[in-house]
Parts: structure tokens; C-alpha cells; sequence
């Protein structure tokens, strides 16, 4: 009995000592800022005994910092959905998803079919959809009232009083306000070099309308705040904020159509706490925390039976900006073949460089 009664005491005590040496496992999240609100990492830690590393970063520089490492240095990355196959088909960064350790139940089924089916390279798919948005115009009603679409970042009415980033969806952007549809020419290379080509024309020919070329959300917000920039490209949610603060500042989904975007949970090629990264992910698309991050950060994600626990002020900013027709006027980014990267980045080289 004595024996037994040891090996039962030597059991529980492996046991414990195992379990302290998993609490203090480290769990290494590469995503976008905001993606990961503190109060959830300590719930996430809590209930777990992971801890969680954050580092913050943006589609360009996941992409360089897991193909400088093979796919290391992380157990999970947040790419963009449509930056995914043709990065993973060139240098395989990323492990294909073992949808039977994910919580398919907790996903809006539509959202979590397309991605699967835009990050499907060599027989797997390589993510999973958290949350998705548009980018469209932030608008100054009050001073700039007749503002319809991206055309009016063209606009000499409004000169000294617009401001966008010199990024890639401002190429897309433009394109549309010239008439055209970028997407259209993913599969012909040539016509979108054309396209780009005359694309970053039109940024230069419009340099002198820009108030300032921003590149942090923060002080764009700012700029608007102080009646600086009356007209900016930007996402939907800097626009709700500043809503909430002044009713003459709004999101705007263009006439041409806002430009909309899923971003992933994708787990490296060379992750090495594969364990941690699933468990985040079934932990942050239950019900309770999805709406716990909308209600902070104001990006609707892809999980189901989200709605009755969100803030009033989220659902009545859906309503006001996105009526079912500009919903329906959504386009949304499909994957980008990899060579037309190189004609997005000689155009943004030259817009930058420009006088």
C-alpha cells in the first residue's frame, strides 16, 4: 500500500513539476497592432500558462522577417489573405493548417471557405480568416460635402487638404478612380505593368494637391482632428473613431467601391510552439473574446454569433456606412501574383522620389 501510495505521491509531483515547466512556455505572436489587446492576453495567459510574446509588424515586413529565417522565430503570423500563396508557393514560410485542431464551428462558414480557398498552394491551405475591414475615404463632410469617391484625392477643390499613404492600396485606389479595374489584370502581366505605369503618373501629376503622405494612423487622426486633411484614404475604423469624437468626420465607402481586406492567423513553417498557436486561435474566435476585440479595436472578425454582444455603437456604425449596396460594391483583394509586386514597387519607389 505504501508503494502505491508513493508512486501515486512521485506521479503527481512529475506531474506538477511538468505542468510549472509548461506555464512558463513562451508563446511568440507576430501580428498587426491592436490584433492582440492586452486584456486577452492575460485571459489567454490565465487560462493557458502560456506566455505570450507580441511582436508588432505589417504585411512587408512578415513577409522579409520569416524569409530571412525560413520560417522561424514565431508560432503564429497575421499576414493579409491575399499575401499569403504567392509568398508561400516561392519560399514556403508557412505550414499547411490542420483544420482538425481548429474550431471550424466558430467561423463564419463563407469567410472561412475563401480563404482556405486563396491560401491553397500544393494541395493545403496555409490559414484561417480573424478579421477583415475596408479601406475607403475618411471624409471632413462639413468642409468637403460633395466628396463621392477616390477620384477626389484628384480633386484641385481639395488641394492642400488630402492625404493618403504612398502604399498599395493607394495604387489600387487610384486605378479605380481612373476607370479601371486592377484585379481584372492580375492574369496579364504586361497590361498591369501599363497600368501601374500610368497609376504612378497620376500620383505624381497630383503630388502638389497632398497636404502629407502619412504613414501612421495616429497622426493622420490627428491631421483630421485639427481640420488639417479634410479628404483621406484610409480604413474604416480610423473614420468611426473620429466619428465618435466630431459628427461632421466620417467613413465614406466610395463610389467605386471600398477596398476589402481579411487578414489570416497563419502559423510558420518552423514554429515551434504549434500547440500555442491553435490554442490561440480557437481562444480569440470563441464568441465572447471576438466581441471583446471588436468592441476595442472596431474590426469585425469572422466569427459566428458575435453580434448580441457587441456595442451598440459598432452595429450603428455598420448601418450608417455600409447599406447593403456598398457591401455589394466591396472588392475585395484576391491573391497577388508575385511578379506584379515588383511593378507595384517601382511605382511607389517613383511617387516616393518624385518632386
Amino acid at each position: 500500500m505504501k508503494k502505491i501510495c508513493f508512486k501515486i505521491f512521485a506521479a503527481t509531483m512529475i506531474l506538477a513539476l511538468w505542468t510549472g515547466f509548461a506555464s512558463a512556455e513562451e508563446f511568440k505572436l507576430l501580428t498587426w497592432k491592436g490584433y492582440a489587446p492586452d486584456s486577452l492576453v492575460a485571459k489567454f495567459e490565465k487560462e493557458t500558462g502560456y506566455t505570450v510574446k507580441v511582436t508588432y509588424s505589417n504585411n512587408e515586413e512578415m513577409i522579409a522577417k520569416l524569409r530571412a529565417t525560413r520560417g522561424a522565430g514565431f508560432d503564429l503570423a497575421q499576414p493579409s489573405q491575399d499575401r499569403i500563396s504567392s509568398v508561400q508557393d516561392k519560399y514556403g514560410i508557412y505550414q499547411a493548417i490542420d483544420y482538425s485542431r481548429i474550431k471550424t464551428d466558430q467561423f463564419i462558414p463563407s469567410m472561412l471557405d475563401a480563404v482556405k480557398k486563396n491560401t491553397l498552394v500544393k494541395g493545403g491551405s496555409h490559414a484561417v480568416p480573424f478579421c477583415w475591414g475596408t479601406s475607403g475615404l475618411v471624409v471632413n463632410k462639413k468642409m468637403a460635402p460633395e466628396v463621392k469617391g477616390y477620384s477626389d484625392l484628384f480633386n484641385p477643390k481639395y488641394e492642400g487638404r488630402i492625404s493618403y499613404r504612398v502604399k498599395r492600396p493607394t495604387l489600387i485606389a487610384t486605378a479605380f478612380a481612373m476607370g479601371d479595374n486592377p484585379f481584372e489584370k492580375y492574369n496579364d502581366p504586361k497590361a498591369y505593368k501599363e497600368l501601374m505605369d500610368n497609376v504612378g503618373q497620376k500620383l505624381m501629376d497630383g503630388k502638389g494637391l497632398v497636404k502629407n503622405y502619412w504613414a501612421n494612423g495616429d497622426a493622420l487622426l490627428e491631421s483630421m482632428r485639427a481640420g488639417e486633411v479634410w479628404v483621406a484614404m484610409a480604413w474604416d475604423n480610423g473614420g468611426f473613431k473620429l466619428h465618435a469624437e466630431n459628427s461632421d468626420i466620417d467613413f465614406l465607402a466610395p463610389e467605386e467601391g471600398a477596398l476589402g481586406w481579411i487578414d489570416t492567423y497563419a502559423i510558420p513553417a518552423k514554429a515551434k510552439n504549434v500547440n500555442a498557436a491553435y490554442a490561440w486561435i480557437n481562444f480569440m474566435m470563441r464568441p465572447e473574446n471576438a466581441a471583446a476585440f471588436t468592441n476595442e479595436a472596431l474590426y469585425p472578425t469572422a466569427a459566428m454569433n458575435v453580434s448580441p454582444l457587441l456595442d451598440k455603437s459598432i452595429a450603428d456604425n455598420m448601418e450608417r456606412c455600409f447599406p447593403q449596396a456598398a457591401v455589394d460594391n466591396i472588392k475585395w483583394y484576391p491573391p497577388v501574383p508575385a511578379k506584379l509586386e515588383a511593378f507595384e514597387g517601382k511605382t511607389l519607389d517613383k511617387v516616393k522620389a518624385s518632386k
